[in-house]
């Protein structure tokens, strides 16, 4: 009788090689392999590393394998395995939010060393255009002294973050809202209760947003991945108008940010000079332009006099 030969941790990465090069390269491969063996596995990144004859149980093979067939429509991985990582944490993701980058790792390290030089531990923040969760859950998670609240147009976006809200156990209050049109009621998603809250009220210490800002150009140079998979409304600008959520929310920060109170953004490296000009003429102060980890232009603090 003939014995099937297991399928190793070494075979399912040349699996994956072998039948995704047309939608990455070598080195995404190599990531998404490792998270999809991790994911079905068990096993830590180090394990899987260290011992490529690793051998894969044939249940674990077919995890692996409808994964693959997944990855083949170009659905990103984080949408196929249904999560991520972030800052160091946990977050449930799908097609109604954006898959958190590295870039915005980098803002929210930024932010951390800004609000923790200035003892800012028990203030107010806003996290404007939330999406996942991403950014409001990681500061209350490093703040917890301080009041988090995050706004998005998109309700299957807030019920995506108010899990990962619940995954991470922290508090965070989720407004419904578009910044480009506050005089809408706003809803209030605030465990236990939903409530009537007008976001004008509030004089918040920080402000913070990585709104849409990719431009219909910018589309063509794209992956398909992004393009076809994650969601256009917090992705895209118009060509005509590519600041319009910069503008909005900036006007927002002139009456909405207390006294030196900080605005931070993440922006498309096109825009980073006409952003700065803006801040300028709304009459913030400390403006800085900052590169990212690719030397590009992707973020701006702003200090409100």
């Amino acid at each position: 009788m003939l014995l099937c030969c297991m399928m190793t941790v070494k075979d399912v990465f040349d699996d994956y090689k072998r039948t995704l090069p047309n939608l990455y390269d070598a080195s995404e491969l190599e990531t998404i392999a490792l998270m999809a063996v991790g994911d079905v596995s068990g096993f830590s990144n180090a394990k899987i590393k260290a011992f490529p004859e690793l051998e894969i149980s044939q249940q674990q093979e077919k995890k692996l394998k409808d994964i693959l067939a997944k990855l083949q429509t170009g659905a990103p991985i984080q949408y196929v395995l249904g999560k991520t990582e972030f800052y160091g944490l946990p977050f449930h993701v799908n097609p109604s939010v954006l898959i958190p980058r590295p870039e915005t790792e980098e803002l929210v390290e930024w932010v951390l060393s800004s609000v923790g030089s200035r003892q800012w531990a028990v203030g107010s923040g806003l996290d404007i255009g939330t999406g996942s969760g991403c950014i409001a859950i990681t500061l209350k998670k490093h703040l917890p002294g301080a009041k988090v609240s995050a706004i998005d147009i998109s309700p299957k976006a807030l019920a995506t973050a108010r899990e990962n809200a619940r995954l991470n156990n922290v508090e965070i209050e989720f407004i419904e809202a578009d910044i480009l049109n506050l005089n809408t009621p706003l809803t209030t998603h605030y465990s236990p209760l939903t409530t009537r809250y007008s976001l004008l009220t509030t004089h918040y210490s920080l402000i913070i947003s990585n709104p849409p800002y990719v431009t219909m150009h910018d589309k063509t140079k794209m992956h398909t991945n992004v393009t076809d998979f994650e969601p256009h409304a917090a992705l895209f600008v118009p060509e005509n108008d590519p600041l319009i959520y910069y503008k909005a929310i900036v006007d927002f920060a002139v009456k909405s940010l207390a006294s030196n109170g900080l605005l931070f953004f993440e922006i498309n490296e096109s825009y980073g000079d006409q952003i700065v000009e803006l801040l300028n003429a709304k009459g913030f102060k400390n403006i800085e332009l900052r590169k990212d980890m690719s030397g590009r232009d992707r973020m701006i603090k702003a200090s409100k006099p």
